[in-house]
């Protein structure tokens, strides 16, 4: 069994090989698109995605959020570990 793999700061999140983004217009969503499952987003979790390239780490994220959306930054912060964190468990989301 892998050893599950804690996400922090210096952590740089990228969606897994398989998984890819997809707007879908009808809906006015985000879609992570899985093998065999399809997942939406609500628009906060859709913009830390879309910073999810393999470049950013989750403190550049965090302050490229933190330069949107008005609160206080490190609950920004750990907003975004949370939400990483659940898809990395899932298989989503690598670092």
């Amino acid at each position: 069994m892998k050893a599950r793999a804690l996400l922090d700061g210096a952590s740089v999140p990228r969606l897994g090989a398989h998984i890819r983004l997809r707007e879908d217009p009808a809906r006015a969503s985000l879609a992570l698109l899985a093998p065999e499952r399809v997942l939406w987003s609500d628009p906060i979790a859709a913009e830390i995605l879309r910073l999810c390239d393999g470049e950013r780490s989750v403190e550049v994220i965090t302050t490229a959020l933190a330069e949107v959306f008005e609160g206080e930054r490190e609950r920004i912060r750990a907003d975004v570990i949370t939400l990483l964190q659940e898809l990395a468990d899932k298989g989503l989301v690598e670092t």
